[in-house]
């Protein structure tokens, strides 16, 4: 999990500006909520927006840099400011930092020396992970299968992590041509994934929430586009952009995924820091997890985040035992999600959550148990037995290509 800064940046020279915005639009961990060419114009930015931090370069005129260091750290206690300048004069580095400046960079900026002096920054304000500071995940949500409730496990999952006041949530519907996020939560959006696409160089966090629809759970949505033609407007790129804005905005971000595994979807599940890959216990369903993780296989890191959930668990039509499934699956599950056909079909019908329409039904109670374990990771995982992970990992798996395996 990762913090997102968001940062303000002023600066009169263009070019100095320009060099300096290009550098942090490639920092992952950064968003660059507002860039301003006038030092008397910047407060007003800052009192709007709010940013985690403030750059002020100081050479264009550097009384009026440090005046404007000092009044923001009064008026603006909450953000940092990081003194920028060519200047590695003594002189100056100590009375911008007087005036309240966090660090003095010195110009021209190497991308090492900043994402340090921001990493630094977030350290502080955040605190570092092994003191528990909480940042912005994404939690892609993805089908091992059509038809297994992924829709269903990413608004129910969304509404209940948006009861506790401490997150703010958000779920976007990756599922371009026949999402259905909106209907689960009876909502009528007056802006889509498309309408954003089209607008985010424009966008800044308080426009992008007025862009989302909030449902009364406290969870924002912004759903697939209405038309089958705007669809094509959401690239990976434009995509990217959207999910860095949300990122900076929200504590946890919610992706839907289509069941096409795109390249928009791959997106989405590689900038994911959880992939939810939901699943029932029957041998399709079994036999599609071992060829998703075989292919996210492919990409380093990418299996380590992802997470089992079983839908409709305790079905009566002969599903494999739950022992029999992680035997195969070489790999523990992270959530059961019992069958609730009843509820769920009221859920749908009603456009009401979980969590509104069945508060203290047993399937409102896991999801509230996945959500936990979701913001409150244990300290262990419990493992598989080495020797009979390994065996369940490799035979297990082979189980499901009898052909390769004869041959073998």
């Amino acid at each position: 999990m990762s913090n997102v800064l968001r940062l303000a940046l002023v600066d009169p020279n263009d070019s100095t500006r320009e060099t300096v915005k290009a550098m942090l639009l490639g920092l992952e961990t950064v968003w660059l909520e507002a860039d301003c060419s006038r030092y008397e114009f910047f407060p007003d930015i800052v009192d709007q927006t709010s940013p985690d931090v403030g750059v002020v370069n100081l050479d264009s005129d550097q009384n009026k840099a440090i005046d404007l260091i000092s009044r923001l750290s009064q008026s603006s206690p909450d953000t940092v400011i990081l003194a920028a300048s060519e200047s590695n004069d003594g002189q100056l580095i100590l009375t911008a930092i007087r005036s309240g400046a966090r660090e003095f960079l010195t110009l021209p900026l190497s991308e090492e020396e900043l994402a340090s002096a921001l990493q630094r920054v977030s350290q502080q304000k955040f605190g570092s992970a092994e003191r528990g500071g909480r940042g912005s995940e994404i939690i892609a949500v993805a089908g091992a299968t059509g038809g297994v409730g992924t829709t269903s496990v990413a608004v129910n999952l969304g509404c209940v992590l948006a009861e506790d006041p401490k997150n703010s949530v958000a779920l976007v519907d990756l599922d371009l041509a026949l999402g259905d996020a909106d209907v689960f939560l009876d909502a009528i959006p007056d802006y889509t994934l498309a309408d954003v696409v089209q607008n985010i160089s424009r966008l800044d966090i308080q426009l992008l929430k007025k862009s989302l629809t909030k449902h009364s759970s406290g969870l924002y949505l912004l759903p697939r586009p209405v038309e089958l033609r705007d669809t094509e407007v959401v690239d990976p790129e434009s995509l990217r952009k959207v999910m860095g804005l949300m990122k900076a905005s929200f504590s946890h971000l919610i992706v839907d995924l289509s069941k096409t595994y795109s390249p928009i979807d791959m997106v989405a599940i590689e900038s994911a820091s959880r992939v939810i890959l939901v699943t029932q216990l029957d041998l399709p369903c079994l036999r599609n997890v071992v060829r998703l993780m075989m292919s996210f296989d492919e990409t380093e890191g990418l299996q380590d985040k992802v997470e089992i959930v079983v839908n409709r668990a305790g079905l009566d039509s002969g599903q494999i035992s739950l022992k029999k499934a992680k035997e195969t699956l070489g790999r523990e599950i992270f959530a059961l999600l019992p069958n609730d056909y009843r509820t769920m079909i009221e859920v749908r019908n009603n456009g009401v959550p979980l969590v509104t329409q069945a508060p203290k039904a047993a399937i409102t109670q896991a999801y509230r148990e996945m959500a936990h374990k979701i913001v409150e990771p244990p300290q262990t995982t419990e493992a598989v037995d080495g020797d009979e992970a390994g065996g369940a990992n490799e035979s297990g798996w082979k189980r499901f290509w009898p052909v390769k395996s004869a041959k073998a």
